[in-house]
């Protein structure tokens, strides 16, 4: 064998890094990464200035469903189904859109019935007879509508003791908030409060039920003399020691009060309704006659 057969070849290979495999992919995942946290702070910089009514439309846009949303219709359903718009027409004007029609107009009825509240307490700082009076009025905004209470103390009452006459002091009261109640469309309710300590006067069978809806009655005479139409009244009841107000004792003077509820439309109409309803409860009982006999087993027999 010769010199030049003998020679040894060595071959030298370049170590390649354990990471080179992967490329520049782990560029692209970031690149994704960052721009989905960018649009996510996008979208919550967005919603932070959006105000409710927009962030709710946002809401009902990708809650409706496809074929009403091409349609340019809006999503409404009576229907139970927990598919959005649902029913046998996703085009009828019913269900969720009357929802939202009947929650926008209690809450105008809300507003309406604040600024009432607020034009009372200006009437009340502004005039001296009723900023006098002041301790013996509260006022508060609820659920069922606007409540103006006028409560006796021991020193002020405003009636007559044991009497439905009115003092001159309640009258004045029920003249001026006359005219602010007149100026809202709402209906009112009247209702006459006693405290619990028995009627002992006047005529048999004469107690506090009777003098509390007499003294509610003769205040709602007070207010139409003031100015108040007469068909605002929607009732006139009274309550006598039935409600007497919280953590205070049967006896206390603050019980005996006259309360006026400025209604909601809501409530006025379910005050409205009390008897269809009772009518349809009834109807319903008929059809079904093992109720119709538990309520006959739990009323007694005639003596």
């Amino acid at each position: 064998m010769s010199k030049k057969d003998s020679s040894v070849i060595i071959v030298k290979k370049k170590k390649s890094h354990g990471h080179s495999h992967h490329g520049g992919s782990w560029k692209i995942a970031y690149a994704d990464f960052m721009t989905a946290m960018m649009a996510f702070f996008l979208v919550m910089w967005l919603l932070s200035n959006s105000t409710p009514e927009e962030r709710h439309q946002i809401a009902e846009y990708f809650q409706m469903p496809l074929k009403t949303a091409m349609s340019n219709g809006d999503r409404f359903s009576l229907s139970d189904s927990t598919i959005p718009g649902g029913g046998d027409d996703m085009m009828k004007v019913q269900g969720e859109v009357q929802k939202r029609r009947a929650d926008s107009s209690r809450q105008r009825d809300m507003q309406s019935l604040n600024r009432v509240r607020e034009r009372l307490d200006q009437l009340i700082k502004n005039d001296p007879r009723l900023k006098e009076l002041q301790p013996n009025l509260k006022i508060k905004l609820l659920n069922d509508g606007l409540r103006i209470q006028i409560i006796d103390s021991q020193q002020r009452p405003m009636f007559r003791s044991g009497n439905k006459e009115v003092e001159p002091y309640m009258r004045d009261i029920l003249h001026a908030i006359a005219p602010v109640l007149n100026d809202i469309p709402n209906s009112i309710s009247l209702s006459g409060h006693t405290d619990d300590a028995p009627y002992a006067n006047g005529e048999r069978s004469y107690s506090n039920w009777e003098l509390s809806a007499d003294r509610a009655n003769a205040s709602r005479r007070e207010l139409v003399a003031g100015g108040l139409q007469a068909n605002k009244i929607l009732r006139v009841v009274g309550m006598a020691d039935a409600m007497n107000l919280k953590n205070v004792p049967g006896d206390d003077p603050s019980n005996r009060r006259i309360s006026i509820l400025i209604l909601t439309k809501e409530k006025a109409h379910e005050i409205l309704n009390e008897d269809n309803n009772e009518a349809r409860d009834i109807s319903l009982s008929e059809e079904d006659p093992q109720g119709i006999q538990q309520i006959q087993e739990q009323v007694p027999p005639a003596s």
